[in-house]
């Protein structure tokens, strides 16, 4: 069949679906030398916690796989490069009532197609305040919590999440909506709100990497097909990041079950070409891989250096 018969029937391009993270990435690495292929974490069920009272009347928590800026660790600006040394190891929080400046130079958000100029694509705190204020939530909890990126499986669902648990109950929070950047990052925050979601904790994914999360089985998932790192909204936009957070409330009060997924209509653009290259190794040279793989082995020693430090 031939592209103009696709053209009567008015069909969207094949290109034009969700970009397949976990496939990219397993053959990306093995491309770059590491020929272990990673496990994501696949589940086949997941919890679910209704809302105990009204999100008028409810205390909610923001969960973010974003990093304190550090002036001392390099550069952490719109468009730098992969930036290890910002990684952190343990939970950290904020005061909700101050005002932060939190990047992602440290996970591998999409740096082709977006550069991080804007933290409300990634940290909705402002808008969770707006909210508050106009009564939508009954109030912004009094933390915020950082989750590790954690490639461990193990420690995510052993150390990290019980203790964001642990950190929501000390501040009665009762829901959390959850904001990861990369593709770890997804598995990451989709592990922690399964853990909340069982102890009693409703939760909701906000997301760019749908077949990661879905292959988790979280409790509710708001997918946005943005590039990774926009998961909040789209850059310079407020209006579709005001949008996104009202969604994704939504599908917190009214997911009738487990495992609920809502698409945002909101696009990235008309063109679904931006989807081909992200780890993309079809598209990468020999070259551009080995200096790619030098790259992540240099990275991969300052982040064990750090590691080993905090130890």
């Amino acid at each position: 069949m031939d592209s103009s018969s696709d053209d009567r029937t008015g069909f969207a391009s094949d290109e034009n679906a969700p970009i397949p993270y976990m496939a990219r990435t397993r053959e990306y690495y093995a491309a770059i030398g590491y020929t272990t292929p990673y496990r994501w974490a696949h589940y086949v069920e997941a919890p679910f916690q209704p809302l105990r009272k009204p999100l008028a009347q409810s205390r909610v928590a923001l969960i973010t796989t974003a990093a304190p800026f550090d002036p001392a660790k390099g550069d952490q600006g719109p468009g730098a490069k992969y930036n290890g040394g910002v990684k952190f190891y343990s939970v950290y929080d904020g005061d909700t009532s101050k005002l932060h400046d939190v990047r992602i130079s440290h996970v591998a958000y999409d740096r082709v197609h977006t550069s991080a100029e804007d933290s409300g694509t990634w940290f909705p705190l402002p808008q969770l305040h707006r909210l508050a204020a106009e009564n939508r939530i009954g109030e912004v909890a009094p933390r915020f919590f950082g989750a590790p990126t954690n490639r461990s499986h193990r420690v995510t669902i052993e150390t990290d999440a019980p203790e964001i648990l642990a950190r929501c109950r000390a501040d009665g929070v009762d829901a959390a909506v959850l904001v990861p950047n990369c593709p770890v990052c997804h598995q990451t925050v989709s592990l922690v709100a399964r853990h909340l979601e069982t102890n009693g904790i409703p939760t909701v994914v906000m997301g760019c990497a749908k077949d990661i999360v879905e292959h988790a089985a979280v409790p509710r998932f708001l997918f946005s097909d943005f590039p990774l790192g926009n998961s909040a909204g789209k850059p310079q936009d407020v209006a579709s990041q005001a949008f996104t957070l009202e969604l994704a409330l939504r599908v917190l009060e009214t997911a009738p079950s487990a495992q609920t997924t809502v698409q945002s209509p909101l696009r990235w653009s008309v063109d679904p070409a931006w989807k081909r290259d992200y780890n993309n190794v079809a598209a990468l040279s020999a070259e551009e891989l080995a200096r790619r793989r030098r790259e992540f082995d240099a990275q991969k020693e300052i982040a064990r250096n750090l590691r080993e430090t905090a130890a």
